[in-house]
């Protein structure tokens, strides 16, 4: 067992971290916000005038990307339904809108790998992963994102030997964020009890879905602004991850890891 402190905020007895991927983990606002622009041009060209209200339902506004909009903490599956409604407005069948945004949708994104370089690891936090493992937590990670591309990034970033388990939005079909299914399924496949385990996440969902499932606590991540108003439900805030304090053995040992990812 592990403490996690979070500012003030002090976690006891904890056995297992888990850890959103897009904006917690990856730096990933530029990526997903060129992804956005994308799709809507791309649907636009094929269904002329869509584009401006596309992008605004994506969360996507000049340069910005809503950190709370659908863009930055939908699944793939949802931000399809979304496009899709938008095409039907048109006149298009259901399954014709559909079908021509899956295939649109294809066409816009990247590979795994070059999706995982195009989201960097947020700096420091290889370090600090690496150090919950070696103070004997387990660590999983949860994103709205695919198991291909989680397991992309993991690879990526050299994650494999410190990560036990992670699931996607793909992974089962019928859970996903924020059912708290989803992070109960996480704790199973952990073999630890919720209420020895913590969520990281950037947005509302992974906050609510945990406290839902009875974890230990909840920590929001708000790197795109200061002033994070869908996280208040969270226990703790914090700018970046490697802001976590872990308490590792022997007891008494507090190290803090800097922006660096050097033990203060």
């Amino acid at each position: 067992m592990i403490t996690v402190q979070c500012g003030t905020t002090i976690f006891s007895g904890i056995q297992a971290i888990v850890f959103d991927k897009d904006g917690t983990l990856a730096d990933s606002a530029h990526y997903l916000r060129l992804l956005a622009q994308r799709r809507s041009r791309l649907l636009d060209a094929l269904v002329p005038g869509i584009e401006a209200p596309l992008l605004l339902a994506f969360g996507v506004d000049g340069d910005r990307l809503d950190p709370a909009g659908l863009m930055a903490v939908g699944s793939r599956a949802e931000n399809e339904i979304a496009a899709a409604a938008y095409v039907a407005e048109t006149g298009r069948s259901w399954s014709d809108a559909l079908t021509t945004v899956k295939k649109v949708f294809r066409e816009a994104e990247l590979s795994p790998t070059e999706k995982a370089t195009a989201t960097p690891i947020f700096p420091g936090c290889q370090t600090l992963i690496a150090q919950i493992a070696q103070a004997g937590a387990k660590i999983a990670i949860a994103s709205a994102d695919t198991a291909a591309n989680i397991q992309a990034f993991i690879q990526c970033y050299e994650l494999s030997k410190y990560i036990q388990h992670s699931q996607g939005s793909d992974t089962d079909q019928h859970i996903h964020k924020p059912a708290p299914a989803f992070f109960l399924h996480i704790c199973q496949r952990l073999s630890v009890t919720p209420s020895q385990t913590l969520m990281v996440g950037d947005s509302q969902l992974d906050i609510q879905m945990a406290k839902q499932a009875g974890a230990a606590g909840t920590i929001g991540i708000s790197s795109a602004t200061a002033l994070a108003p869908w996280l208040i439900e969270a226990d703790g805030l914090l700018a970046q991850v490697n802001q976590l304090q872990i308490r590792v053995a022997p007891m008494g040992n507090l190290h803090q890891i800097g922006s660096d990812g050097v033990g203060l």
